[in-house]
């Protein structure tokens, strides 16, 4: 199933569309954007494969990922991606992440995209809990996670490996209670 792209200030956030790997390969074969990330840095075929299978992560039935382009309103450049994944529909638990082009850094996309994607998976995916992962290092991410309401739930020691080390990762979440108090605030 499709669905509308969802707007914030600045971005607008729109399913893949398959001339979409061009813009996706700038970021995900940069090594700085993905040091904190178990695959890349991509390859041309590597970011042509996965646009494509966001595009038949569109039609899945119950759909489980949802991957959108972060587009920028002001020249529809498309900058990072994010997105929610529900690996088990009846358990109402939903992953969020964001990517973004390291020339866009620090700008407060980041931000924007997952407050975005809070508010998609509690408003129209009805989902009761809200988490996230990242690298114990990347101190941008969990910046982010905190700022938007998400509390840090766990320290996973040697969780992944990254370019063949083993990786400590945070997990942080947030629940649909809580969201309704942080969207009040904000």
């Amino acid at each position: 199933m499709k669905y509308s792209p969802l707007t914030t200030d600045r971005l607008i956030l729109r399913e893949f569309r398959e001339l979409d790997w061009k813009a996706v390969h700038e970021y995900a074969s940069d090594p700085e954007v993905v040091r904190y990330i178990v695959w890349g840095p991509n390859t041309e075929k590597e970011s042509q494969d996965s646009v494509r299978q966001a595009i038949r992560h569109q039609q899945e039935k119950p759909r489980k990922h949802y991957e959108f382009a972060m587009v920028l309103k002001e020249d529809n450049r498309l900058v990072g991606d994010c997105g929610i994944d529900i690996p088990y529909p009846e358990s109402q638990n939903g992953a969020i992440y964001f990517l973004l082009s390291r020339h866009f850094w620090r700008k407060g996309y980041a931000t924007e995209a997952a407050l975005a994607l809070l508010s998609f998976g509690f408003g129209q995916l009805k989902l009761h809990r809200i988490f996230s992962k990242c690298h114990t290092e990347n101190t941008a991410c969990i910046h982010i996670l905190e700022r938007i309401g998400m509390r840090r739930e766990g320290h996973f020691r040697d969780y992944e490996q990254i370019d063949g080390k083993w990786c400590d990762t945070f997990w942080h979440a947030i629940l649909d209670d809580e969201w309704q108090t942080v969207s009040r605030e904000s």
